[in-house]
């Protein structure tokens, strides 16, 4: 598990070489702002490893947050993670290493019929109650997240995560109401705070794509606010003297998809009806580490013209990949920005991303006036 001698250590080997704000404070250290995402590629050897050598290169570099998933690539991300976090000359202590659970994973490749694969691999085993599967395909149900944290760290080949994101819990609103879901999410953090306290586990969070950033009323909407509050109780459930290590949340952001700044749908804990903010601005209140997915969305915004012209003059970076995700960098209470790269080239772009200064709170706000 991280540790914060090693993060200091590692920043104080590779600041010098980065932008001010490069890294930034993230579980018992710093880790880079700049993440490696795994999630983009085919299951299949060659991207293997493509991948590993790029999370080498990327160690050596000056990024030590690497993120993944049970279910990316059909389970080999994490393989391909632990393989490269375990051979890199880089301490172990120094990495940021994050993993989610939620989505059911193939064993190495996408199978013939996934209905068929679910059931026989967890359904009928009694991994995961029928009631308990939502679009067939994703469960929070705490005895399969443990099970799913199991996995990973079998896959990972590594003693602890540093950080265990439930994946997309907005997946279950599909089959259960909002308040179904809480009582889940409550569940699942009491589990999850059990294996903080085992050691397993340095932190956990949610990792969403709609839930924190589409309108109140939206059908796959969640409350910030009520979800930090199960995760409170689930702290006092436990028993720990801590409090509760609900730590960090991940969600998209990126030029083209900003709603995670500027939509007020958030509501404060105990406020008025009317008192409203963005996730960002709760997130950072709340005191949450926050990383953005889709940082360059997913590449669609690594092409010249792909960032409006007048937002693209604001930002430092020799190419449109390097400006976009420096946007991302550059909102307020954001601590690190994902971006996949199997490519070593593009790793290298990303990685300079990083000697660039984001924009300052003043100039960020100004982009939206």
């Amino acid at each position: 598990m991280a540790t914060r001698d090693a993060l200091w250590r590692y920043r104080n080997e590779f600041g010098d070489a980065f932008g001010r704000t490069y890294f930034r404070r993230f579980g018992p250290g710093v880790a880079s702002s700049v993440g490696l995402g795994t999630y983009l590629g085919a299951p299949t050897p060659a991207v293997d490893a493509a991948y590993r050598e790029a999370i080498e290169l990327a160690l050596r570099s000056g990024i030590n947050h690497v993120d993944t998933a049970v279910n990316y690539r059909c389970g080999r991300a994490e393989r391909v993670v632990g393989e490269a976090v375990r051979s890199s000359p880089v301490d172990r202590e120094a990495v940021v290493v994050a993993t989610k659970g939620g989505f059911l994973p193939f064993d190495g490749e996408r199978p013939d019929d996934p209905a068929a694969y679910v059931r026989e691999r967890f359904v009928e085993p009694g991994l995961v109650a029928p009631d308990a599967l939502a679009n067939g395909s994703h469960a929070i149900a705490p005895a399969y997240l443990e099970w799913s944290l199991d996995r990973s760290l079998d896959r990972l080949g590594l003693d602890s995560v540093d950080y265990f994101y439930i994946h997309n819990p907005e997946t279950q609103l599909a089959t259960r109401s909002r308040e179904a879901v809480y009582d889940q999410l409550s569940a699942a953090f009491e589990a999850l705070e059990r294996r903080r306290a085992a050691g397993d586990v340095g932190a956990y969070g949610v990792a969403t794509w709609d839930a924190f950033r589409v309108p109140e009323g939206a059908d796959r909407y969640l409350s910030l606010a009520e979800v930090l509050a199960r995760a409170e109780a689930a702290g006092e459930a436990v028993g720990d003297d801590d409090g509760h290590g609900f730590e960090a949340i991940q969600l998209p952001f990126n030029v083209a998809m900003a709603d995670a700044f500027t939509r007020r749908n958030q509501r404060r804990p105990d406020g008025d009806d009317g008192d409203r903010v963005s996730a960002l601005e709760l997130a950072h209140e709340a005191d949450l580490s926050v990383v953005t997915s889709a940082s360059i969305g997913q590449g669609d915004l690594a092409s010249e013209g792909s960032i409006p012209t007048e937002v693209d003059a604001t930002l430092a970076g020799e190419t449109p990949a390097q400006r976009a995700l420096n946007f991302a960098r550059s909102a307020p209470g954001v601590t690190s920005s994902l971006v996949g790269a199997s490519d070593l080239d593009h790793l290298r772009e990303n990685v300079a991303a990083g000697t660039f200064d984001p924009l300052g709170a003043s100039a960020f706000d100004a982009v939206f006036e």
